[in-house]
């Protein structure tokens, strides 16, 4: 195997591969305490930047490269347009100081996005601040701990977490200073009605419940559960991670629940993850607005936009508006879907679960055995009984196929689990090529496990020592012959 050079073994004094431009705004003198004589910096050229950074990503997997059934995380392909609009000049080249007056349009597309995510989740009102999925929780908390400390309820020091709920939920609420308590799973899969109305009571301020949940299974009891809560005192906060599997179908805001965030990069097709920009709107009932994060973009009795502060706000929780870039390609998604595509994108996403569960459900077990949405979790117990193998022994051999491992032991409550979801974007092609890999897997499982516990075989990096990795973490990589301080020129 031919190691690449990595950036800094390709520094060469005196090579540089950009040309900074005429400065055309006023000069002014930098504080000393600012400024340094060198810069511990390769000085490569262009051509030397582009083809390291184009083999770097390379040797990631990605969306645009192959599938990627990655369960709870909704990795759908992100249309292009989304790209192209977020680009224009209006949109990319606006700044969040700017008089509203200067910005009109993209005030207003804030604004009617807000209207659109209310429309879809039967939801009153929406901010768009929040940054992340796991951020909107934090608002949706904080925002239920401020709806009870106004009403003087102060004993209300509980969150109800069903085991089946999203993995951030019980982080979420302790870090809003609230105990946390478990809900367990009832035979189906649903959170158990019995021991909800056992744990709710006074001391209740949430349920935070994730439906459809992380089984991938639509709770049968949902009304009854909201009933519980309510009758309790309690409110009831829906996380959205999966709302992909509902868009045009059930609306959450119908069936009593208070508050939910969005996840736009899972369901309405923003960019995922890589330390980037993410946005977790969230929604509320109309009593709830006073206490949302502010300001808003409202619209004024003469039709132009401006912001307005909640009058009870729990206060900012992000830097001025929230990630514009993803409110924006979320809007050109709901746009272009309108409401019958959003329908569709549901209806082909539960279409491609429930098929590719009824082809492995026979050669792996099923978690809870029941028609699900649009993810499905799978067990490797009984290869791992027969023979040894293991849910990260078939993910690891999944990457000789050139596709991503769906996600692995999670939910926790599934011994081995996998849990699988296609989405809507892939083809009958693609969902057959991924479903005949793991049937290849089970039957290697069975005849030959030692190659696919050595797995992967085919990838570049081969498989790592776990173990070792995890007892001498390196997580900073340094030259050998580290790169001399590149001076930085006095003028």
């Amino acid at each position: 195997m031919t190691v690449e050079p990595l950036i800094f073994e390709l520094s060469k004094p005196g090579r540089h591969g950009t040309t900074v431009p005429k400065v055309d705004v006023p000069e002014v003198e930098i504080p000393a305490e600012l400024c340094r004589e060198s810069l511990a910096l390769p000085e490569v050229s262009e051509i030397d930047v582009i083809r390291h950074y184009t083999r770097m990503s390379q040797k990631n997997h990605a969306i645009d490269i192959n599938f990627y059934p990655l369960g709870s995380c909704t990795m759908k392909y992100n249309s292009k347009i989304n790209e192209v609009v977020a680009r224009l000049p209006g949109f990319a080249h606006i700044h969040p100081l700017q008089d509203p007056e200067t910005v009109q349009g993209a005030l207003e597309l804030m604004y009617e996005l807000r209207q659109y995510l209310a429309e879809i989740s039967g939801f009153d009102t929406v901010t768009l601040q929040p940054a992340a999925g796991a951020h909107g929780e934090l608002t949706g908390v904080l925002i239920a701990r401020a709806y009870h400390e106004q009403r003087g309820d102060s004993a209300r020091d509980t969150v109800l977490v069903p085991d089946s709920a999203h993995g951030t939920n019980p982080a979420t609420a302790a870090m809003a200073g609230f105990k946390v308590v478990t809900v367990p799973s009832d035979a189906r899969g649903n959170c158990d009605l019995e021991k909800l109305r056992e744990l709710a009571g006074p001391t209740t301020a949430l349920l935070m419940i994730t439906n459809p949940n992380t089984l991938g299974l639509w709770d049968e009891h949902i009304q009854e559960i909201v009933e519980v809560v309510h009758a309790a005192g309690g409110l009831v906060y829906n996380d959205g991670a999966n709302f992909n599997a509902i868009l045009g179908i059930v609306r959450p805001g119908d069936l009593g629940l208070d508050i939910m965030h969005y996840n736009l990069h899972k369901t309405f097709s923003t960019p995922h993850g890589g330390g980037g920009p993410g946005s977790g709107p969230v929604g509320v009932r109309a009593d709830l607005a006073q206490f949302l994060p502010g300001p808003q973009v409202v619209q004024d009795a003469d039709g132009s936009f401006s912001f307005e502060q909640p009058e009870h706000s729990v206060g900012k929780v992000h830097s001025f508006f929230g990630n514009f870039g993803m409110h924006v390609r979320a809007y050109c998604y709901i746009r272009m879907h309108g409401a019958e595509g959003l329908r569709h994108v549901s209806q082909d996403a539960v279409l491609a679960a429930n098929y590719m569960l009824a082809k492995l459900r026979g050669r792996y077990d099923v978690a809870y055995d029941r028609t699900c949405m649009h993810e499905f979790v799978l067990s490797a117990r009984r290869q791992k009984a027969l023979n040894g193998v293991r849910t990260l022994d078939i993910a690891k051999r999944l990457l000789d196929f050139g596709v991503h491992p769906p996600t692995t032991y999670f939910p926790l409550i599934v011994e081995e689990a996998m849990m699988i979801e296609p989405t809507e974007t892939e083809s009958i092609e693609t969902l057959d090529f991924f479903i005949d890999a793991m049937l290849q897997i089970a039957d290697e499982a069975e005849n030959n496990p030692d190659y696919v516990k050595s797995a992967p075989h085919e990838t570049e990096y081969k498989r790592l020592d776990d173990v070792a990795a995890n007892r001498a973490l390196n997580l900073r990589w340094l030259p050998e012959n580290p790169v001399p301080l590149m001076k930085v020129a006095a003028d």
